[in-house]
């Protein structure tokens, strides 16, 4: 085990951190071992990685020092922020500011930061496309991170762009909801376009093989998605997989918007992103990269039918 290079892992108990501390545990005839860092490496989630062999360390976005001693002697490191859990484009901002800071002062030779497009580069902030939020943002928890790119050294770097999880349709409320007539609604704001999207897990796998790729991925921007679809197409496969009639609501981002929960502006700005900036937004992300990267990519029907007892009905 100890010449195998360590692969530094922020958000470890997340559901991308915690993807790729899996792939790496996995591969045990491979490169690297994990060392998965989070901030109570007590909790049942921590010792679950524990329980599969990583390393588990005490590391914090907040504390600078935590993250350099986190990221000491790794050859890797994996770089992701938690807008959800705080919503607050500052603190976004700074947490990703003290990882960049961390793997430069650790000398980490390769570095994989999680990361999405700056949209005010197609949309900008005196566009009346769509609400300025924060007076700063367009899309506030997608422009941090693109912004955040700049703190990064380039040629240690990949950056990764991301997709929509489907896991969202588990716990952040994206379900099929009662129609009141015997059938469900899924309410995604994107008219006909086709929206990028991805399980979880498989961000963490597709994030192992960038790893293994090492050296040719540097300095790149890597999209990945596990396939492409419209929330129609969604729609369909919800239906067949779950026995349910599920119908695409094509709400518009204004509706969208106006559902008033915490972010929903955030959220409604985004799916117009996606929706009037399709192609390239999908463009960006490669589905054959992808399975490059990734053997085990998921298609939707193949995610749905996984974790069909886990999508509420209600």
């Amino acid at each position: 085990m100890s010449d195998k290079r360590i692969i530094a892992v922020a958000g470890a108990t997340g559901a991308q951190g915690g993807g790729l501390v899996r792939a790496i545990q996995a591969d045990t005839g491979g490169p690297f071992r994990a060392r998965a860092i989070t901030r109570n490496p007590d909790s049942e989630a921590a010792q679950k990685l524990k329980a599969i062999g990583a390393e588990v360390v005490q590391g914090d976005l907040d504390d600078p020092g935590s993250l350099e001693r986190a990221f000491r002697g790794a050859h890797g490191a994996y770089c992701v922020t938690f807008y959800w859990a705080h919503m607050s484009p500052e603190r976004e901002a700074a947490d990703a500011r003290n990882l960049a800071a961390a793997v430069q002062r650790e000398n980490v030779q390769h570095t994989v930061w999680s990361t999405l497009e700056d949209t005010r580069r197609w949309v900008p902030l005196d566009s009346d496309q769509m609400p300025t939020i924060h007076k700063r943002y367009k899309v506030p928890h997608f422009d941090i991170k693109g912004e955040a790119d700049a703190a990064f050294d380039k040629a240690r770097t990949t950056f990764l762009l991301t997709s929509f999880y489907w896991d969202n349709l588990i716990g952040f409320g994206m379900n099929p909801k009662p129609d009141g007539q015997g059938g469900y609604l899924f309410t995604l704001p994107t008219g006909d376009a086709k929206m990028p999207g991805i399980a979880a897990e498989d961000i963490g796998k597709c994030a192992y093989g960038v790893f293994k790729e090492g050296a040719p991925s540097l300095g790149k921007t890597v999209g990945i998605a596990g396939e492409h679809l419209s929330g129609a197409e969604m729609a369909a496969v919800l239906s067949d997989v779950l026995g349910i009639n599920v119908r695409h609501h094509a709400a518009s981002p204004e509706e969208f918007r106006g559902y008033g929960f915490p972010g929903a502006d955030d959220l409604g700005n985004m799916f117009q992103f996606k929706r009037d900036f399709e192609a390239a937004f999908r463009g960006a992300r490669n589905l054959e990269t992808s399975r490059r990267l990734n053997s085990e990519l998921l298609t939707f029907r193949q995610w749905v039918k996984q974790n069909r007892e886990r999508i509420p009905l209600t």
